[in-house]
């Protein structure tokens, strides 16, 4: 009986470390994404001659979105880059799964995270993807491609105001849209852009509505690059902001919706410092 129980943890113990994905995400926060930047989620995926494809279904113009990124790889060096256009009901025909073969980069440009969404989840494709992460590869995104690596997405839409003139200007239950994301990051909200657009109301909003995810705001020209270990490095020119309600206490609302908490935990990070999702802890 001993032997047995022995047997089954070590059991349970392989399947573990089998199971947790070998790749890493090197999510951007949008706007300049310089070479330095750029060489390391080239690294990541296995240098200048690895198999990298560029998925710009998020935007309204995929085809010029497509060809900036690719222009950027080709400057950079690469050779082995190429462009996935599809909808949801080609996700699954056979060329894609081709065009995949020996991929070890998987690139997400910006505009609408929905779209992307729409697009892949659900689909054979997007397992494909997965098993890609899994085996070590590396999913990069920008922008929208960045917002979409966590479960819990933001949409960048409102649900309670409708004055388009004041985009986020109430800070209260249910305002801010969340939908499914692609699960890269499950532990810990993503968002973008956020210095230069502001976006404290939405994030504290989505922060005290899932206390128990830390939400990771991701300047322009930066990029959080998350290991299998679920720690993860700040690359770039701008700062990354971490917001927890882990420990926060007396999270409520008025008769209005309007939400508060106390001790709630900040950290902004630059350039090299890194954190533990798992700990929610800053690495010294």
């Amino acid at each position: 009986m001993k032997k047995m129980l022995v047997l089954l943890i070590l059991g349970l113990c392989s399947l573990s470390v089998f199971s947790q994905p070998k790749g890493h995400i090197f999510a951007i926060g949008g706007g300049f994404r310089s070479s330095e930047m750029m060489n390391r989620y080239i690294e990541l995926a296995g240098g200048k001659n690895a198999h990298i494809v560029v998925l710009p279904m998020a935007s309204e113009v995929m085809e010029e979105s497509a060809a900036e990124h690719i222009d950027q790889f080709k400057q950079l060096g690469c050779t082995n880059v190429e462009v996935m256009i599809f909808t949801k009901e080609t996700a699954d025909d056979p060329a894609n799964f081709a065009k995949l073969k020996d991929v070890t980069g998987v690139f997400f440009g910006g505009g609408d995270q929905v779209k992307l969404t729409g697009v892949l989840l659900g689909t054979k494709l997007f397992d494909r993807i997965k098993e890609i992460y899994n085996n070590g590869g590396a999913i990069g995104g920008t922008s929208a491609g960045a917002a979409v690596m966590s479960e819990v997405m933001i949409t960048g839409e409102e649900l309670v105001n409708k004055d388009s003139t004041r985009s986020f200007a109430i800070f209260e239950k249910g305002n801010v849209e969340v939908k499914k994301g692609f699960g890269f990051v499950t532990k810990a909200v993503v968002d973008q852009h956020f210095l230069i657009r502001k976006r404290y109301n939405r994030i504290l909003t989505v922060l005290l509505e899932h206390p128990n995810l830390p939400c990771v705001a991701i300047d322009e020209a930066t990029a959080i690059l998350v290991n299998p270990d679920e720690t993860f490095e700040v690359v770039g020119d701008s700062q990354v902001l971490v917001f927890d309600a882990t420990k926060a206490k007396n999270i409520h609302t008025d008769a209005k919706g309007k939400l508060a908490g106390t001790d709630i935990t900040l950290h902004a990070l630059l350039q090299g410092d890194r954190f533990d999702l798992k700990t929610r802890t800053v690495i010294k």
